[in-house]
């Protein structure tokens, strides 16, 4: 029986960002500060708010001194006690992350607030960070909302980011995916990568706007052009489907190794699938096998049924089926069904594991009750020779009639074959039993309860 290789699309969301990461969005011109700190610092003995901030950024971040980060805070204290916005938010920070003093994030909230008082944006962002985790303040998505809502009215594009999350989700406010796409697309137009990925998985799912599969790219492209993964893999699945663009599987395989070498695992296990089946690379085996191995490790459930398969047969790697038993369970128990199909043909032939039919009906029954037409031709043969199960061939007609329209089953022939040795009336018992099992959630009560007829 024919096995193919799976490429799956899933389709991530990036969720919000946090201030740990994001506070630095507030830029500052390290050479410029290292050059003026001898003008900077006697102003800051003198009692300059802004001087003092100045001189804790550069004892913070080591600008023309050396990195201090209890000078920074000693001096960022000083500005705040003169009501200095910037100095209040950098204070929260410092007291958030514990630098330069112990870690006291009820004490970072207060100096936020301080700020964010103040419309500093920065600080309305990290305020609705803590409300949003729940540090230093009780956890409340409304808050932290309304904080975000405050920094994305001033242009600050992760705020922008984090509001279009919260209505994409529903969280803090009801969902609303034209407000989502109103707010990633703020964010995006400013250069946000993860607000650029996520308006494009906007337009290819036309949540919210109306579907457009070439602004889902340019958007993509956008974002991948800035190593997002997501956006690499997504991008790949467009060239490899040809979804509104030509198909292209010289792109399709760049944009996979892209998001494969970051990590990504669904992008592993398709860059994997182009090198067994040679679709824009030349076809090679043990590349297939070395980036079904990374995805499989990483817990991809095709990855792991397509090792599974270059295992059972030596493609690209040493035949083993002790291996590809191992990969084929691990694959089924968490319900892929190819992998189900496979390890119930390796009970069915003694491959790897005492030949046992019982366990090769378990097997193939779970897969061919997920639609596998191959599981149902399997399942079919063995009511058919009474293998495991007993012998019923209105049974088997009815699988191999469900799995008839595969084209890579051999159902259609199986059904061929098996009607000219049945009577109409078991023709007809058979075709019953398939309306029985192709209702929603039918597939084993139908032929159990046929069986007990």
């Amino acid at each position: 029986m024919k096995k193919t290789i799976l490429i799956s699309a899933l389709i991530g969301f990036i969720a919000t960002a946090n201030a740990e990461n994001n506070e630095g969005l507030v830029a500052y011109d390290a050479e410029k500060i290292a050059q003026a700190i001898e003008v900077f610092a006697p102003l800051a003995e003198q009692g300059d708010a802004a001087a003092q901030t100045i001189l804790g950024i550069a004892y913070e971040n080591g600008f023309g001194v050396e990195k201090d980060y209890a000078q920074a805070f000693s001096w960022f204290r000083k500005a705040s006690e003169q009501d200095y916005a910037e100095a209040e938010f950098k204070l929260g920070v410092m007291l958030s992350k514990g630098l330069g003093i112990q870690q006291d994030e009820l004490q970072a909230v207060v100096w936020y607030r301080k700020s964010a008082e103040q419309n500093f944006a920065a600080a309305q962002f990290n305020l609705g960070v803590m409300y949003e985790k729940g540090r230093g303040v009780p956890k409340n998505n409304n808050r932290a909302l309304s904080w975000w809502r405050k920094a994305a009215e001033q242009n600050y594009a992760t705020a922008q980011f984090n509001v279009g999350v919260m209505y994409k989700n529903g969280r803090g406010v009801p969902q609303d995916n034209n407000q989502a796409v109103s707010w990633f697309h703020k964010a995006a137009e400013q250069g946000m990568p993860q607000a650029q990925y996520n308006l494009g998985l906007m337009y290819a799912k036309g949540w919210g706007i109306s579907q457009d599969f070439v602004q889902a790219m340019y958007w993509y492209r956008k974002a991948a052009e800035q190593d997002i993964a997501d956006a690499q893999y997504n991008l790949g699945v467009m060239y490899s489907e040809g979804q509104d663009v030509p198909k292209d599987y010289i792109q399709a395989v760049y944009w996979y190794r892209k998001a494969a070498e970051q990590g990504k695992a669904e992008a592993q296990t398709n860059l994997g699938a182009m090198y067994y089946s040679g679709q824009g690379v030349a076809k090679d085996d043990s590349h297939a096998a070395h980036w079904f191995h990374k995805a499989a490790e990483l817990g991809d459930i095709s990855a792991q049924a397509n090792l599974g398969t270059m295992y059972e047969f030596g493609s690209g790697v040493t035949k083993n089926y002790d291996r590809a038993i191992s990969w084929y369970r691990k694959a089924a128990e968490q319900g892929q069904p190819m992998a189900q199909s496979y390890l119930g043909m390796m009970y069915e032939d003694g491959r790897g594991v005492q030949q046992d039919y019982a366990q090769a009906v378990s097997w193939y029954r779970k897969s061919a009750e997920q639609g596998h037409a191959v599981a149902q031709v399997s399942l079919g043969v063995m009511y058919a020779e009474g293998k495991g199960v007993p012998k019923n061939i209105v049974v088997a007609y009815a699988l191999f009639s469900l799995a008839a329209s595969d084209a890579t089953s051999n159902g259609a022939k199986a059904k061929a074959d098996f009607s000219r040795k049945m009577t109409i009336h078991q023709v007809n018992a058979g075709q019953q039993l398939l309306q029985e099992i192709t209702k929603p959630n039918n597939f084993n009560n139908a032929i159990e309860a046929y069986l007990k007829r």
